[in-house]
């Protein structure tokens, strides 16, 4: 099996990630070139990157990475930190504002580099990539994720996509099927809670948007679509609305209780997953490593999320995260070398055997799909075509004011039906593409 070249199609902007939406909203780019032309070459190189469900596989590749690194630069200390991914928004922001607390490296949700670039808070690393050895075997679709208007802003750290993790044993004991269908995956997690009510069935989010999202486009819906040269909100359309009611309609005592799963987001659906509280989960490439690490290890198989009809793959959200130096940075040169180091062949190949990133190059790719079976479906769900969020600066505003999340929530605690929770995310939706222009 290969994991060449994405399909065509999905080549605009896989510009999305598991774990998206870190822009600031709306920061004036007062940030921009904040570092006075200074390229300091020693000093504290300070570096913020996601945490991890489990984080300590991460921090060792880190750890490997940096330590050679100092050992390579006299007088240079790398300060990494690790940042919750619930409040990157808010940090990230910060960041941009005040240039003397900020990082000189970031990793960041590739659905997040337009507003980024918008905002004045990315460098533009055009000359380096270009010049970097390695990045010719960058798979072009990683690569459109760092660039913006024919300049490049970072480099590509990891490609990521869900499917549905599910335990074997719990299916044995019930003499379950595999669903091939949305509606037998919504019918068989109930079957599931009824027979074993310690269990979610399928644990699910109300704040897991990527976890919905494939819901919403296996029924035809979209998220919004171009228009004018701009966006407008389509999360209101018949089809969308379907896909949202077939989602909402798994928080409930019969498979996922909304007072317990609301509030959940995609890391906690791992979580519960791995730890034994759920015999379904969507979870990522990337969430390999934790599951690995808890009660599940042993007893779980992986499966393309199904689709409406029989056969077919719900269409999932294809991201994956980057590494991007912040135009505040008074260490240039030294920032985009570590970017470099961290994203590289080597780094990303040891990223695959600790936390099951899927990396950025195809040579690579195709070399970690030989040794490691897990990666298959999440291969076969990218082959049969992956969607995004839209590639517009105004997204990480939606993300980080929590559009989606809320209309979700608005849903199972009952406090509003699909329609009139759709129509209103949709109008704030239209608000903020029409604020960024």
């Amino acid at each position: 099996m290969k994991l060449a070249h994405f399909p065509a199609r999905m080549a605009a902007p896989i510009a999305a990630l598991l774990v998206a939406g870190l822009t600031a909203t709306a920061c004036a780019p007062e940030s921009s070139d904040n570092s006075g032309g200074k390229d300091e070459k020693s000093g504290t190189l300070r570096v913020w990157l996601f945490q991890e469900v489990t984080n300590t596989p991460k921090e060792k590749v880190v750890d490997s990475v940096v330590t050679a690194f100092e050992k390579a630069h006299d007088g240079v200390k790398v300060d990494v930190q690790y940042i919750p991914v619930e409040t990157r928004a808010e940090k990230i922001k910060a960041a941009f504002n005040d240039p003397k607390s900020a990082p000189d490296l970031i990793e960041y949700g590739n659905t997040d580099t337009a507003g980024y670039v918008k905002d004045g808070g990315l460098a533009d690393v055009t000359e380096e990539f270009t010049d970097w050895s390695e990045s010719k075997d960058t798979d072009p679709t990683a690569k459109q994720s760092v660039t913006v208007d024919g300049k490049i802003y970072g480099a590509p750290y990891f490609v990521g996509v869900r499917a549905l993790y599910y335990r074997t044993d719990v299916f044995e004991d019930l003499g379950l099927d595999v669903p091939k269908t949305q509606d037998e995956l919504i019918s068989t997690a109930k079957e599931i809670r009824q027979a074993k009510p310690d269990l979610y069935g399928l644990a699910v989010g109300g704040a897991y948007t990527y976890g919905a999202m494939p819901f919403i486009w296996a029924n035809g819906g979209e998220i919004a679509e171009g228009k004018g040269g701009s966006y407008a909100a389509t999360i209101d359309s018949p089809q969308a609305r379907k896909g949202i009611k077939a989602y909402t309609s798994l928080f409930g005592d019969d498979n996922c209780p909304a007072d317990k799963c609301a509030g959940m987001g995609g890391n906690d659906t791992v979580t519960a997953f791995a730890s034994g509280k759920a015999a379904m989960a969507i979870g990522g490439d990337f969430s390999h490593a934790a599951i690995e690490a808890g009660k599940a290890k042993g007893k779980y198989a992986v499966v393309p999320l199904p689709g409406v009809e029989s056969g077919d793959i719900a269409p999932a959200f294809a991201g994956g995260n980057n590494l991007g130096v912040l135009n505040s940075t008074s260490h240039r040169t030294l920032a985009v070398d570590l970017m470099e180091q961290l994203a590289s062949k080597k780094t990303q190949s040891a990223l695959f055997d600790a936390m099951g990133f899927l990396p950025t190059f195809t040579d690579v790719r195709q070399d970690v799909a030989k040794r490691e079976p897990f990666v298959e479906p999440f291969v076969k769900t990218l082959g049969a075509g992956a969607k995004f969020v839209p590639a517009s600066p105004a997204w990480s505003q939606i993300d980080a004011s929590l559009v989606l999340p809320t209309m979700f929530q608005e849903i199972v605690s009952g406090r509003k039906d699909v329609a009139a929770a759709s129509e209103d995310a949709a109008k704030k939706m239209n608000a903020a593409f029409s604020s960024a222009g």
